[in-house]
């Protein structure tokens, strides 16, 4: 179920004041994993925290519109093991 139209897409409040003031350069570290990526984030490189360690995320402008957490696992992945 998507979120209702007549709603704004959440945004957590600290957000933009680090986009404004970080440079291209900076890493913005984020533990919000529920936010979504606003238009004035792309270019910007996040790290992003899936639990237990912080994952680098550059954003492009096809990730606007998404959530931060959709970038950053958090399970590990399965392999199937080779048989000899």
């Amino acid at each position: 179920m998507s979120r209702s139209q007549w709603k704004k897409p959440y945004i957590a409040h600290f957000l933009q004041k680090k986009c404004v003031k970080s440079n291209k350069e900076d890493k913005i570290v984020l533990w919000c994993r529920n936010s979504t990526i606003p238009a004035y984030a792309v270019g910007l490189t996040f790290e992003i925290h899936n639990g237990k360690t912080f994952t680098s995320v550059s954003i492009n402008e096809k990730m606007v519109g998404l959530k931060f957490g959709e970038f950053a696992a958090t399970r590990k992945p399965y392999f199937f093991k080779k048989k000899n």
